[in-house]
C-alpha cells in the first residue's frame, strides 16, 4: 500500500468515529428531552391530587379527583322540633331544664350556643337554640338532642361545597401571585405618575385577595361546624302538623289564619293607641261640644232704628214712609159699584 493508500485510510477511519461519536451525542440528548418533557407529567397530577384530595387507589386516572366523603367539603345543617316532658306540673320549668342540657352537651362536644330564643309563659313554653357542634359529631347529636322527649319534626340539609372551595384555592393563590408581583413593580417605580398608578392597583388587588380569603373563611367554618336549631316545647304543645299542599280546604284555612292573625295585629294596635284617644279626643270633644251650644243660643233683638241709624224713641216723628204716614188707599172704581 503505498503511502496515499494509508492516508485515505486514516482519514476513513477518522469519519467513521466522528459518526460514531455523533449519534452517542444525538441519543443522549434525545434522552435527556424525553426525560425533561415527561417531569411536567410527572408533576402534574401530584399538583391535581394536592388539590381534590389524595388519589384513590386503583383509579382509572392517576390524576383524578378523591370523590370519597371524607375528603370532601359538606356543610351540614339540621332543624329539630322536640316536645320534652313537664316539670313538677311546669312546662316552662321543662323546657328550660332541657335547654340547660342541650347547651352543656354541645359545650362538651366541643361547640358553642349561636342564638337562644324562649318564649311563652308557661303552657305554650318554648326555647329555640342555635347550636353550632362539630361536622363529625353532627349526626351523633341529632339522636342526642332528639332522646331528650318525643321528636315532632325533624329536618336534616347537606351541600357540597368542594367544588367552590377548590376554586377558592386556586383563585387565592392566583391573586396572591397578582400581589407579589404588582409590589415588585412597586419598588422598582421612579416616576411619582408610575407610584401612584402602582399603589392604587396593590391596594385594589390587595382587597381583592381579602375578600377571597374571608370567602374560604366561612366555607371552612360552615363545614368544621354544622348548625342544628333545636325547638323544645312543653308537654301540652299541639302535635298537629301544619297542612301543605293545594286545595280549597288548604287555602281556606290559610286565609282564616291570616285572617286571624290580622284581627290579633289590629286590636293590639288599637289597644296601645286607646289611651292617648282617651286622653286627647276627650278634651277635644268637650271643647267642641260647648262650642256648637254657644253657637245655637239665641241673641236678643237690638232697639228699632231710624233710616237715618239712630234709635227711635216711642211717640216720636215717625220715618217718612212707615205705614202709619201712609195715605188711605183710593178705592178704585169697580169697587165703588
Amino acid at each position: 500500500m503505498g503511502r496515499r493508500g494509508r492516508a485515505g485510510a486514516v482519514a476513513a477511519l477518522g469519519l467513521t468515529v466522528a459518526l460514531l461519536v455523533g449519534c452517542s451525542a444525538s441519543s443522549d440528548s434525545g434522552g435527556t428531552d424525553e426525560a425533561a418533557a415527561r417531569a411536567p407529567a410527572a408533576d402534574a397530577p401530584a399538583g391535581r391530587a394536592a388539590v381534590g384530595g389524595a388519589a384513590e387507589p386503583g383509579s382509572a386516572g392517576a390524576g383524578a379527583p378523591d370523590l370519597r366523603v371524607d375528603q370532601r367539603a359538606i356543610v351540614y345543617t339540621g332543624t329539630l322540633r322536640v316536645q320534652v316532658d313537664d316539670v313538677d306540673g311546669s312546662a316552662r320549668r321543662g323546657v328550660d331544664a332541657a335547654a340547660r342540657r342541650a347547651v352543656a352537651a354541645v359545650t362538651a362536644a366541643g361547640g358553642f350556643v349561636g342564638g337562644d330564643q324562649r318564649r311563652g309563659v308557661d303552657a305554650d313554653a318554648e326555647a329555640e337554640l342555635e347550636l353550632r357542634v362539630p361536622a363529625a359529631r353532627f349526626t351523633a347529636f341529632v339522636e342526642e338532642l332528639a332522646a331528650y322527649g318525643r321528636q315532632q319534626h325533624r329536618e336534616v340539609r347537606t351541600q357540597d361545597v368542594t367544588e367552590e372551595t377548590v376554586d377558592l384555592d386556586a383563585r387565592i393563590a392566583t391573586q396572591r401571585a397578582r400581589v407579589d408581583s404588582a409590589r415588585r413593580l412597586l419598588s422598582r417605580a421612579t416616576s411619582i405618575g408610575d407610584l401612584v398608578s402602582l399603589e392604587n392597583e396593590v391596594a385594589r388587588r390587595e382587597a381583592d385577595l381579602a375578600s377571597l380569603e374571608a370567602k374560604k373563611r366561612r366555607l371552612a367554618d360552615l363545614t368544621a361546624l354544622s348548625t342544628i336549631t333545636v325547638t323544645f316545647v312543653g308537654g301540652d304543645a299541639s302535635t298537629a302538623v301544619e297542612p301543605t299542599g293545594t286545595g280549597f280546604l288548604v287555602g281556606l284555612r290559610a286565609g282564616w289564619q291570616a285572617f286571624v292573625a290580622s284581627v290579633g295585629v289590629l286590636l293590639t294596635v288599637l289597644g296601645a293607641l286607646l289611651p292617648w284617644l282617651l286622653a286627647l279626643g276627650v278634651p277635644v270633644v268637650l271643647v267642641l261640644a260647648v262650642r256648637r251650644r254657644w253657637r245655637r243660643r239665641p241673641t236678643p233683638p237690638g232697639p228699632p232704628t231710624t233710616p237715618d241709624g239712630g234709635p227711635h224713641t216711642p211717640g216720636g216723628p215717625r220715618p217718612p214712609g212707615s205705614a202709619t204716614d201712609a195715605s188711605p188707599p183710593v178705592p178704585s172704581a169697580r169697587s165703588a159699584q
